[in-house]
């Protein structure tokens, strides 16, 4: 037996987890250059340490300055450097360095994109944790994190954590993403922030970040416009306004083609006209593409086109009667029609059939009708529609002479 080698399997051992030297290595890479982060950039692309290990570990270095306890921002054991992101001034030219630092790091290291993100989402939800100077820097770093294109950051990533309840009920949020908004508009346009909210699925839901005893549509513009981001205010009530002509112009839709009363049709426009504060214009003009992408269209058959159209028209006259209540409302009613007309092939001949009809419904006047004769300004086959309504209007001026 003494001459018998026992074979024994080889077995991968791996190495344990130490993410405190890791750490440790970081931050005398720091202490080394004096927190100039050329060569700080510099030594650690050429470091022979784990990153793909301790990614996360070195995300906490940069921002905080020394690793944090599992779960928390908590400083751990260890060694801390003084030349992190949470230690910079709360200004663009402090934090900018740090950015185009992190910037380097992942051209070299893009894989550690993954790891940014797992931190800043940490940070992000316990901004509690942070002192009001320190969201406000974070707030800073995000926007120029964006700003500067850093590779891949989801916005997602970024604005999903700060929904949270409990950090929008305590106000936290607000002040975080009004300090990130300011920031990003500094070298951004409204359209690049619009483009990141809707990326992060937050274009339409901006009122999420307001406490609830503050959210509302007043308490978004007397903030935002305190604030200095008018635009931003005026962008979210024009986001506001088409949700309230979409939600009239579906439940309108669901009216007419369920044919209901006409008398119940015209009560719910006018409470949802009164709710909303939508402007008379809006109504005739929802009004009307409501009626007619209720018809029936039939094909090539013009005629029976035609009779679909008219018969519509006079089905829901009164509906169109209830709101063109000025001359100035009629006018926009007949720029409508001339508009529909002239982009749909099929009703290029109805015009004058139409404007006939809604004359002998009530819904047009007769100076409505020869003021747009005479002096209408939407030019939109506007030639071939005043011929074509040339007889009606010799009949009304001698109608009118006659009297």
């Amino acid at each position: 037996m003494s001459g018998t080698r026992i074979k024994t399997r080889k077995r991968n051992i791996a190495a344990p987890l130490d993410p405190a030297a890791f750490s440790d290595a970081v931050i005398q890479i720091y202490l080394d250059n004096a927190g100039d982060l050329e060569l700080v950039a510099k030594n650690i692309e050429s470091a022979e340490l784990n990153f793909s290990r301790y990614g996360d570990t070195f995300f906490e270095v940069v921002f905080t300055g020394g690793r944090t306890q599992p779960g928390t921002i908590k400083p751990d054991e260890g060694e801390r450097h003084p030349y992190s992101i949470i230690e910079c001034e709360a200004k663009r030219e402090a934090i900018l360095p740090s950015v185009i630092y992190i910037q380097k790091i992942l051209r070299r290291k893009p894989f550690l994109i993954k790891n940014l993100e797992n931190v800043m989402r940490r940070f992000l939800q316990s901004l509690e944790l942070f002192e009001e100077n320190e969201r406000k820097k974070l707030a800073i770093f995000t926007a120029l994190a964006f700003s500067q294109k850093l590779s891949g950051l989801p916005p997602e990533s970024v604005f999903q954590p700060l929904l949270k309840d409990n950090l929008v009920g305590k106000g936290l949020v607000l002040p975080f993403i009004t300090d990130f908004f300011k920031e990003y508009l500094v070298d951004n346009s409204l359209e690049d922030l619009i483009s990141i909210l809707k990326r992060g699925k937050m274009e339409d839901n901006l009122m999420d970040f307001f406490p609830s005893a503050k959210r509302s549509a007043e308490g978004f513009s007397e903030h935002f416009t305190k604030a200095g981001l008018v635009p931003l205010v005026e962008y979210n009530e024009k986001k506001m306004f088409e949700v309230k002509l979409k939600d009239m112009k579906s439940a309108l839709t669901t009216q007419i083609t369920e044919g209901s009363d006409i008398s119940e049709v015209i009560e719910s426009v006018k409470q949802r006209v009164k709710d909303a504060k939508l402007p008379d214009i809006e109504v005739v003009r929802i009004l009307w593409d409501v009626i007619m992408d209720a018809v029936q269209w039939s094909g090539k058959n013009q005629q029976q086109n035609a009779n679909s159209a008219l018969r519509q028209v006079k089905t829901w006259a009164k509906l169109l009667n209830s709101f063109c209540t000025s001359g100035k409302l009629e006018l926009e009613l007949i720029y409508k029609v001339q508009m529909q007309c002239y982009e749909d092939a099929k009703l290029m001949k109805l015009f004058p059939e139409i404007v006939r009809s809604l004359y002998d419904q009530d819904v047009l006047a007769e100076d409505t009708i020869l003021y747009w004769f005479r002096k209408g300004t939407n030019p939109k086959g506007r030639q071939t529609f005043v011929k074509a309504l040339e007889p009606f209007v010799n009949w009304l001026e001698e109608a009118e002479e006659e009297e």
